[in-house]
């Protein structure tokens, strides 16, 4: 940078000294005339003349101001031997007159070929300086792929053993590594390893690492870029650096190729934005000519990773290119426990933190959100002054991490806190009487990020399958805080929005996806996931009728309504326990599970 802005200075610079003698000698050449000798001594003798020097070669002088017999300035003549030019000047009264000698050509030639030397040599930098931008534009079209070379320091490389949670997905590599490791092996046999693996998951789940710890147990190169470094405003440029990440491949094979976030330039070839010229399209079509020429004996592999495989175009996926698709699903809670662990080894952890207990409450976490937990632990220790990570600061991280950091600077007035404890207590009041639903684990109205309370529930074990009742009664719980502030003070609030469009949400994918709805029955009005068409999205969508369109929203209500009628007969039936759960919110601020257990069995005996 210091040395563009060097170049750029010096530039204008001389730029700017070439203009200024120009226009110098320019001006003085406009001003100057060229006289005979006897014109000069007719000059001199009329008294129009007022300065005068004289050289060995010239006779340069100016004329008098109030002179009207010219409109020149200065003048010009050669000198002749001339005895008496000294006498005529002093008897015509020439104000000034004198004479120097020339020491030299130097100046003279200086003065005249001065500007024509610095425009050559401006010339000349100007062209160096076109030359090396034209080498810059010429690896304008190479890789910006990063490479990681083989390494003998094993604390540098990262293995299967940095990568936690994903068991079938490291099984499902183990054979790429060992075709890295042994080609020989499967050549044998006439075996062919699969030319590209897709990795896809969502996102977090550790794809990037996966593809890093292949590098390293292979120990092999490591060419890794993104797919939206092949996307450029100009055209060809993608193409040409697809062409060189292969090329550069090949003559370090065996070697892994990574493309992160594929999706960039693998999208669904004339989705409707661009045509058959598109710059992405004619990038996806060089990978695809590549990914074809491959040969397997060249021992160059292809892994890439995305959050979306749905929108890959379908010949980037058939067998011959990405051959392996591999799934990183989210990890179970075995995985989580092991991820903990991997990310907690450089923590000093203190001895009551459980794993095995974080790990149950962080059900639906990735491994990125568990390294963040982690970390988030670790900081709020070190803010602390603490010499360990404790258990609590583990549960404060996760609380981060859910719902935001506590906004211990909002202030509210003893009436709103009031409604949000009621609120809050209707949640936890209908999830603690509701029998197939989620254990709570906590209730707070300390405000965190955008919400002013929250209820915690976290699962026992890990789930897949979700049934009827168990979204009918999540719907109940959504609207127990709702019901909660009408019953209490015949009023309602902006507090529940977030728990309506949940609500709604659900109820919509009961009846349009999952088949939940009597009326509708067994049919599904998911709309499928496709690239954007002009002209097909912007009009209407002909798969439904209006009659159909009127059904579904009035099962959605039928839903809606039948969850809060449940809600407020749970709540006008437990209305005790409900001011009791109120009375210790406000005064303790958070209750976990076992205090609103507490709290339930104390009011029946009351």
């Amino acid at each position: 940078m210091i040395k563009k802005n060097t170049w750029f200075i010096s530039f204008w610079i001389m730029l700017f000294i070439i203009v200024f003698m120009l226009m110098n000698f320019s001006r003085q050449k406009t001003r100057e005339i060229e006289l005979e000798y006897s014109r000069f001594k007719q000059y001199i003798k009329t008294g129009n003349v007022q300065n005068v020097l004289v050289g060995q070669n010239f006779i340069k002088g100016e004329f008098r101001k109030s002179s009207s017999n010219n409109i020149w300035q200065k003048f010009k003549t050669v000198p002749m031997n001339d005895p008496n030019l000294i006498k005529d000047m002093e008897e015509n009264n020439i104000i000034k007159f004198s004479a120097i000698t020339e020491n030299g050509w130097l100046g003279p030639l200086f003065i005249s070929w001065g500007p024509v030397i610095l425009l050559v040599l401006l010339f000349s930098w100007m062209m160096r300086g076109m030359v090396s931008g034209g080498k810059r534009a010429m690896s304008f079209g190479k890789t910006k792929a990063k490479l990681t070379k083989k390494s003998s320091d094993k604390s540098k490389k990262i293995t299967f053993k940095d990568v936690a949670g994903c068991e079938e997905a490291k099984e499902e590599l183990q054979e790429v590594i060992e075709f890295l490791k042994e080609p020989i092996k499967f050549q044998k046999l006439g075996g062919k390893i699969p030319k590209g693996v897709l990795l896809f998951g969502s996102p977090g789940t550790g794809k990037t690492l996966l593809a890093k710890a292949v590098a390293g147990e292979a120990d092999v190169p490591f060419f890794s870029s993104s797919g939206s470094e092949f996307v450029e405003m100009f055209v060809g440029v993608g193409a040409s650096r697809i062409r060189d990440l292969f090329e550069q491949g090949r003559k370090s094979a065996p070697c892994l190729l990574f493309i992160d976030e594929i999706d960039a330039v693998g999208r669904h070839r004339f989705a409707g934005i661009g045509g058959g010229h598109d710059e992405r399209e004619q990038t996806l079509n060089q990978l695809l000519v590549e990914m074809d020429g491959f040969n397997t004996r060249e021992g160059v592999i292809l892994i890439a990773a995305t959050n979306r495989p749905d929108v890959l175009d379908p010949a980037l996926l058939r067998p011959g290119r990405f051959d392996r698709q591999i799934i990183v699903q989210k990890p179970d809670l075995k995985g989580r426990e092991e991820i903990l662990d991997v990310h907690s080894k450089k923590i000093k952890l203190d001895s009551t933190v459980s794993l095995n207990i974080i790990a149950r409450r962080t059900s639906g976490f990735v491994g990125a959100d568990l390294a963040n937990l982690v970390n988030e632990a670790a900081l709020l220790a070190a803010r602390n002054n603490q010499k360990t990570v404790t258990m609590r600061n583990m549960e404060e991280a996760i609380d981060r991490i859910i719902a935001g950091p506590q906004r211990k600077s909002h202030f509210m007035s003893n009436k709103e806190k009031k409604i949000v404890a009621y609120h809050e207590a209707g949640h936890a009041l209908v999830a603690k009487l509701l029998p197939s639903i989620d254990p709570i684990h906590k209730v707070s109205i300390i405000p965190r990020g955008p919400a002013l309370g929250y209820v915690l529930q976290i699962p026992e074990e890990d789930r897949y399958l979700t049934s009827r009742s168990e979204f009918l009664d999540k719907l109940t719980i959504l609207f127990g805080g709702r019901v909660a502030e009408e019953i209490i003070f015949s009023e309602i609030t902006t507090g529940a929005r977030d728990d309506i469009a949940k609500a709604t949400e659900i109820a919509r994918k009961m009846v349009t996806e999952f088949g939940m709805s009597n009326k509708i029955g067994t049919i599904t009005f998911q709309k499928p996931n496709e690239e954007i068409f002009l002209g097909r999205d912007i009009s209407k969508d002909s798969r439904y009728s209006d009659k159909t369109l009127e059904i579904i929203d009035e099962e959605i209500k039928i839903l809606i309504n039948m969850s809060k009628s449940k809600a407020s007969e749970v709540i006008k039936n437990n209305i005790l326990v409900l001011n009791n759960i109120v009375i210790s919110l406000l005064e303790k601020e958070n209750l976990t599970g076992d205090d609103i257990d507490k709290i339930i069995e104390a009011s029946k005996l009351e």
